[in-house]
């Protein structure tokens, strides 16, 4: 007779990969698992985007979940395509918001897509623009730039700084960027925010 540890839990051989809407920061890990804790799912590990689960799908309080996934302002995804162009956008914030950003994301993001989906680029190119109606460059930008604007506002990085770190090559480039998308300059930007976070009595 072989003895079982007193500590070993018995857990399914089958998991379930939900992927879950609107996740886009460790406060969302947080609340996500949470939640789901709460309504007795037993939570194996959690990424943005992205829920392990224990159990068959089948099995699932899929309708519990969707609930309690929406009162928290996320979403359940199901649809096939929804949860491609879900993968994508997760793999680009991933990059975007990378603290170990070392190369120009212009240059190697659509190798790490494929890479990442397993599906070739055209197809997930063109199946994200007809959904999102915007391109997969051009959402890339977007993010580049709110990663900008957030980097700005916590004032402890140069522009120089920030632009390598988002892999511009140059600052004019990052501020001719920032421009088109949000009508000024990054130093334009910079210094509303700076004069926001000084004292009332420091402004002139």
């Amino acid at each position: 007779m072989v003895s079982k540890s007193p500590n070993k839990i018995n857990v399914s051989s089958t998991t379930t990969k939900l992927l879950i809407k609107n996740m886009v920061c460790n406060r969302c890990i947080k609340v996500v698992g949470d939640e789901l804790r709460k309504i007795g799912i037993d939570v194996r590990s959690i990424t943005l985007g992205e829920v392990v689960v224990n159990g068959v799908k089948d099995q699932l309080p899929i309708t519990k979940i969707k609930n309690v996934m929406e009162e928290n302002g996320f979403e359940l995804i199901e649809d096939k395509s929804a949860k491609i162009i879900e993968k994508i956008k997760l793999t680009i914030l991933d990059l975007v918001r990378s603290d170990n950003l070392q190369q120009p994301l212009h240059e190697n993001y659509s190798d790490i897509i494929v890479e990442k989906l397993g599906l070739d680029y055209h197809y997930l190119s063109s199946l994200f623009s007809s959904v999102e109606n915007i391109t997969i460059e051009q959402y890339i930008i977007l993010q580049k730039i709110e990663r900008a604007k957030e980097l700005l506002k916590y004032g402890e990085l140069t522009l120089s700084e920030i632009a390598y770190k988002l892999g511009y090559s140059s600052v004019q480039h990052l501020s001719n960027q920032f421009r088109k998308v949000t009508g000024m300059t990054a130093s334009q930007f910079k210094n509303i925010t700076e004069n926001i976070r000084k004292p009332l009595d420091k402004l002139k």
